[in-house]
């Protein structure tokens, strides 16, 4: 075994650095029957329908308070199948990585990869690993392809939504974000703040197999925040959004680092967040199941689908004014995942 504490770019020629890079971090680590056979690919039996998704990290710093990189991507990934109805199942796995990233760093990734995806029950069937020249790169970006099978329950479609059905979330905004700007800036406060990133498979399935159609559509409010998502659902639906600003679940110090960086909450970017959209018959009952879910404890109805305003977010303040949510313009916080 070489003795370099450092990627070196011939860790990416696919000759013996490459191999000793594969065995010791990447087979090693994530062995299982499909990723053991050391193919280019995986042959997977996955019945009926199926969900596809894909997505890249390039989050920077790639270690902050409640996570890293490695984590974020798998549970970012497993989160864009659970918000289609299906359960997650396999993961696909790049690496791009930049030379001169220390190998240890790239270890605790890794770990945090396996930690992941043992947690949200999924598997690591392929993938792959490139090396770029120093300066080509910013330490590391990981991509990920999530395949699920869809919940024989789920019946996910923005068209089933109609004026009435109630938008409830899981938990508490803008704790990602804030926690990734707390670090670049340096700010400290009387409470740590943690980005919320977790895998939500588990508890949306749970809801499916409860609630079946009565729930419309899941969708994660990461980049852009609750406010785009909220714009994007009612742009694809013609309906009116109506939400009240007395109902969000926020942390204080969150909502006091917003201020402090004058930051809307609203647009700050979520990795452990959720809304759920469901007829208005079974909000109730879903509210409260979610409550009783430690990743819904803080769960809470925020507003519905009106007729009124069409394809506008309409917000009332805390002081019972209203005013217009309008669609993020240009990019708040990047590299944010």
């Amino acid at each position: 075994m070489s003795k370099l504490e450092n990627i070196h770019i011939g860790h990416g020629s696919g000759g013996e650095l490459t191999r000793e890079l594969l065995d010791t971090y990447i087979f090693k680590t994530f062995s299982n029957p499909y990723l053991d056979k050391k193919h280019d690919g995986a042959i997977v039996d996955l019945e009926g329908e199926i969900a596809i998704s894909t997505d890249s990290f390039v989050i920077t710093p790639i270690f902050f308070k409640g996570g890293n990189i490695g984590e974020l991507a798998v549970n970012g990934t497993v989160n864009d199948v659970a918000m289609c109805g299906a359960i997650p199942q396999y993961l696909s796995l790049a690496f791009i990585i930049e030379e001169g990233l220390r190998l240890t760093d790239f270890e605790a990734i890794v770990k945090s990869v396996s930690e992941a995806a043992k947690r949200s029950r999924v598997q690591i069937i392929t993938g792959d690993t490139k090396v770029v020249e120093k300066g080509k790169g910013d330490k590391i970006f990981i991509n990920t392809t999530g395949f699920g099978r869809k919940h024989p329950k789920a019946a996910i479609d923005v068209n089933r939504i109609q004026s009435g059905d109630k938008i409830i979330i899981n938990g508490y905004l803008a704790q990602h974000g804030m926690a990734i700007m707390s670090e670049r800036e340096g700010l400290e406060f009387e409470t740590e703040i943690k980005s919320d990133t977790t895998n939500l498979n588990f508890i949306v399935n749970k809801l499916l197999d409860t609630f079946g159609s009565d729930i419309k559509l899941f969708r994660d409010p990461t980049r852009g925040g609750l406010a785009t998502v909220l714009n994007e659902i009612a742009a694809d639906t013609h309906l009116g959004v109506a939400i009240g600003e007395r109902f969000f679940p926020i942390q204080k110090q969150v909502a006091a680092a917003c201020e402090m960086l004058g930051l809307d909450p609203l647009y700050v970017a979520n990795e452990g967040v959720f809304i759920c959209v469901v007829d208005a018959s079974a909000a109730g009952a879903v509210l409260e199941m979610m409550q009783c879910d430690e990743k819904g404890k803080a769960a809470a109805i925020i507003g519905e689908f009106t007729t009124e305003h069409p394809q506008k977010v309409v917000m009332e303040s805390m002081i019972g004014g209203k005013r217009i949510v309008s669609p993020l313009v240009g990019e708040q916080l990047p590299r944010i995942c």
